[in-house]
């Protein structure tokens, strides 16, 4: 690691093992021993907001690459690449996790980032490592906009527990977490939607979704998913870059 390389913030990983109480109530969910199936009206939404979305972000797109290019050129340290990945896990299987580039080039870890590792690109937890575009684009949630690329191929889902990088997914399942593995990793969640707050990490908001996921039927589901979209939209609104 180079000397810009800090060690992985805490905040990074603030999911919390399963407690004994969701245990207890979701034994049923911790017997289940393959990746659920898709839902019909949950892969028509995440198909119809998927195109949407990225038509819409592509004017969004064109102005933070200029944005970027100007930042580049006046202060040289600042310019990169927009856009970059690194892998995650998706209902139980590796996927590259499309983000745009929050920091300079100086704090990302070479070596791991022609890996694809997340720890190479940790520094962006810390503000001092921004650029200026990119501590705009983290205020908004505008660097999660790649991701509905993502959704569109079917390796993500609007709607699911948030995918994690291969490390922080191998600690989930060590700590006895079975919902990243069951899931598609989704852009929100129920858990998701309390970033900023302590309830973010509780187990408990990814377990009662699985539950949701398996009681529902495909319609259902969908009114669900609308009602976790809009609190996500509240939160983005909102701003704060959480």
């Amino acid at each position: 690691m180079t000397n810009h390389q800090s060690v992985e913030p805490i905040q990074a990983f603030p999911y919390k093992p399963p407690t004994a109480e969701i245990r207890k109530k979701y034994a049923h969910i911790f017997d289940i021993k393959v990746t659920l199936p898709p839902r019909l009206f949950k892969i028509c939404f995440d198909k119809l907001v998927a195109i949407i979305m990225l038509a819409f972000s592509a004017p969004i797109f064109l102005v933070l690459k200029m944005a970027y290019l100007i930042e580049g050129w006046l202060i040289p340290e600042n310019k990169g690449p927009m856009f970059f990945y690194y892998n995650a896990i998706s209902a139980g299987r590796v996927i590259p996790k499309y983000k745009m580039r929050l920091i300079k080039m100086k704090y990302i870890e070479p070596e791991g980032a022609k890996r694809h590792d997340w720890i190479a690109y940790s520094a962006e937890w810390s503000e001092d490592s921004r650029t200026h575009v990119g501590q705009f684009v983290k205020k908004f949630y505008l660097d999660e906009l790649p991701q509905f690329y993502s959704v569109l191929k079917g390796d993500m889902s609007v709607v699911g527990p948030r995918p994690l990088s291969i490390m922080h997914y191998e600690r989930d399942r060590d700590q006895g977490n079975v919902t990243r593995f069951l899931l598609r990793g989704g852009l929100l969640g129920l858990g998701h939607i309390n970033k900023g707050r302590p309830e973010m990490g509780n187990a408990v908001y990814e377990y009662e979704y699985v539950d949701q996921y398996l009681k529902r039927t495909s319609f259902g589901l969908l009114l669900l998913d609308l009602w976790i979209v809009w609190r996500g939209f509240l939160l983005i609104v909102k701003g704060g870059g959480h």
